[in-house]
């Protein structure tokens, strides 16, 4: 089954459906996940996204037979889009994380996982030379060393090494801890001022990538600097009570 998108609220959420298959990555599941982000970008309503999947694994990256055929989207152009994505990213990780399914949950914002999980990057192993955006990723979000280190030699690592090297950002105990942090990290993020915080992910990420449009920036901040949202924010501060912010 192709990946499936509900939105509820603020948060959306793509799920990855094909268990029986450690979620195995198909071409039509790389068409149905651009397809979803975009329609999730056209919702200004969305201030989360977040990536998750059935069963015992994460994912097992893209079906290795079908590498090297003709497809309609190329698994590059799946995850640049979820890196790109406007909501907040969330990817929620159980399981094994492996081959092309690391840089997906490298292209999110903040990478969730459970004890037991391990991942590893077998490029090199199939004679295949990864694309530019993904190893971009690699060395932004996890620096060159490690980039090297899991390119090269492709040696698994577990949720230890995961957490230490910054693969993972939240690491939880259990399953049912997992849900609950990703329950709390996205009613955090859902809660804050869209005016801000979507544009400050966008300018991070440029900023890493060496990118940064300074007139967009500058454009961003003057517009957050007059919003509605900016006075209720100042207003709850004061009150101390939750801010409600809208967006305007």
């Amino acid at each position: 089954m192709t990946p499936e998108l509900t939105i509820e609220g603020a948060v959306a959420t793509i799920t990855l459906r094909r268990p029986e298959q450690a979620n195995r990555l198909e071409p039509d599941d790389l068409a149905a996940i651009r397809d979803h982000v975009a329609a999730v970008d056209a919702d200004s309503a969305v201030r989360v996204l977040v990536l998750r999947s059935t069963g015992r694994h994460f994912c097992s990256g893209y079906d290795i037979g079908r590498i090297g055929a003709a497809r309609v989207v190329h698994f590059d152009e799946m995850v640049n889009a979820v890196d790109d994505a406007r909501p907040v990213t969330v990817a929620v990780l159980q399981g094994g994380v492996y081959g092309g399914a690391t840089d997906l949950a490298l292209a999110c914002d903040f990478r969730l996982g459970v004890d037991g999980i391990e991942m590893f990057m077998p490029a090199a192993r199939l004679g295949l030379h990864f694309y530019r955006r993904g190893l971009e990723r690699y060395v932004t979000r996890l620096g060159l060393d490690t980039a090297k280190r899991l390119f090269l030699t492709a040696e698994r690592i577990d949720a230890a090494e995961m957490k230490r090297v910054g693969f993972i950002t939240h690491l939880a105990t259990d399953a049912a801890a997992l849900q609950a942090e990703a329950g709390r990290l996205t009613a955090t993020l859902a809660g804050m001022a869209p005016l801000a915080m979507l544009p400050m992910k966008r300018h991070l990420n440029h900023i890493a990538r060496g990118v940064l449009d300074t007139d967009e920036l500058q454009r961003d901040i003057a517009r957050a600097a007059a919003s509605d949202d900016l006075a209720e924010g100042r207003a709850a501060w004061t009150e101390k009570r939750p801010p409600r912010f809208k967006g305007g």
